[in-house]
């Protein structure tokens, strides 16, 4: 049995590369060996793609794209197909369980310094499908056509033709009509089940093989490539990561699907949160909810875009709006030119920068909360403070980085 599984390993070598490919990315391929537990969030990022993608597919044999039954083909897959409220809700909270860890991957490579030379482009990358899952969450969102869908939608729209010259020319391309209807929803369709995907994976892809290009680091910010052993020119402070951080990763899949499983058998709607309760109802062209917001992962920048209430200069209070919206995302991909710190990890720098990425956590949870209440003086007043501490922590750290005091960084990483 051993020798025939030899022989048609090599017959596949021989015109694919298998086992070069397997020994380059998986036992040949060396990590450190103190990852953390911060280090489970991009496994479980891959884990949560292969079930958006595959609960995916099941949802379209039964989904209409058409603005009179999509709602109803929502509510025969829940009703009627052979288990398909399971496949509806692990699609609906693996989308919110998609940002969640996607969130804590970034927050992680901040703490460490994940962006600094030489993984500059491994950022960007990653950087790129940040932005490509908030387009596929966006276009997954009108999807059910019901009022929050219908209407979180139209705020979207007239935010692209709010943009001077282009915008009502962009936003009639998108829709395909003048207004939001049933050719926008086939063109929304069409982007979350083919264009957004395939480019998602495509830049996935790539970011696996820049990883493993220049390596991965880690929490004491050395890299392990810099000190090889003189015979083996193994990396003394690195291990295989098969089978090593193949049997951590799964020991976090394990614990990671106890609570997405409790989620969908016990609170699939996460109060409102994850499924909101008016997207129950049909789209109503007639009716605007008393209160619209989007996903708790959009809300932060929702609040951002309410923040802004006067007009400045010769644009009007929405553009700006548009620009910060816009702006607090696009600015994560200045932070390997930002950062001036001789040392790359957290544990190694000085109280300023932990105090300003502690302020940066609180001002991202308060928008976050700020983005799920209506708009009132104190709200608006609140949103705009924590709006300015936020991008003070970026356009700031090119001093506060440079002044504060590090501690020097070990030459070998700590067991």
């Amino acid at each position: 049995m051993s020798k025939r599984l030899e022989s048609m390993i090599g017959w596949i070598d021989a015109r694919f590369p298998l086992t070069s490919n397997w020994k380059a990315h998986l036992t040949e391929y060396y990590a450190p060996k103190n990852f953390n537990f911060w280090y489970y969030f991009g496994s479980l990022a891959m884990l949560v793609l292969v079930n958006q993608l595959l609960t995916g597919i099941f949802l379209t044999m039964n989904y209409k794209p058409d603005a009179s039954m999509a709602f109803g083909s929502v509510e025969y897959i829940m009703r009627d197909v052979d288990f398909g409220w399971l496949i509806r809700y692990m699609h609906s909270t693996g989308a919110s369980m998609f940002f969640v860890v996607v969130y804590l991957h970034m927050f992680r490579g901040m703490m460490y310094g994940s962006y600094r030379k030489p993984r500059e482009l491994l950022w960007l990358i990653g950087m790129g499908i940040f932005f490509v899952l908030m387009m596929l969450a966006f276009t997954g969102y009108i999807l059910p056509w019901g009022q929050m869908s219908y209407w979180g939608a139209q705020v979207i729209v007239s935010m692209i033709g709010a943009i001077p010259m282009v915008g009502p020319t962009l936003s009639n391309w998108l829709l395909g009509d003048f207004m939001l209807s049933d050719a926008a929803l086939n063109r929304f369709f069409a982007y979350h089940v083919v264009t957004l995907p395939v480019l998602l994976v495509t830049l996935v892809v790539v970011h696996i093989l820049a990883l493993h290009e220049v390596g991965s680091n880690n929490p004491d910010g050395i890299e392990i490539k810099a000190n090889k052993h003189p015979v083996t020119n193994i990396p003394v402070d690195g291990i295989p990561f098969h089978p090593y951080y193949t049997v951590k990763d799964i020991f976090g899949v394990v614990v990671f699907l106890m609570v997405f499983c409790g989620i969908i058998f016990f609170a699939p709607e996460m109060g409102g949160y994850f499924l909101e309760y008016n997207n129950f109802i049909p789209a109503n062209t007639l009716q605007t909810p008393d209160h619209i917001a989007p996903v708790w992962y959009f809300t932060p920048y929702y609040s951002m875009l309410r923040a802004v209430t006067v007009n400045f200069l010769w644009i009007d209070a929405k553009l700006w709006g548009i620009i910060l919206m816009g702006g607090s995302v696009a600015i994560f991909a200045l932070l390997p030119w930002l950062d001036r710190s001789p040392v790359k990890s957290i544990r190694y720098k000085g109280p300023i920068f932990k105090f300003a990425l502690f302020l940066f956590v609180i001002s991202v949870l308060v928008l976050g909360w700020l983005g799920t209440k209506s708009p009132t003086p104190l709200y608006t007043i609140l949103a705009q403070v924590f709006t300015v501490i936020y991008f003070a922590f970026f356009i700031l750290m090119p001093w506060y980085s440079k002044i504060d005091k590090t501690k020097p960084e070990p030459t070998r990483v700590k067991e």
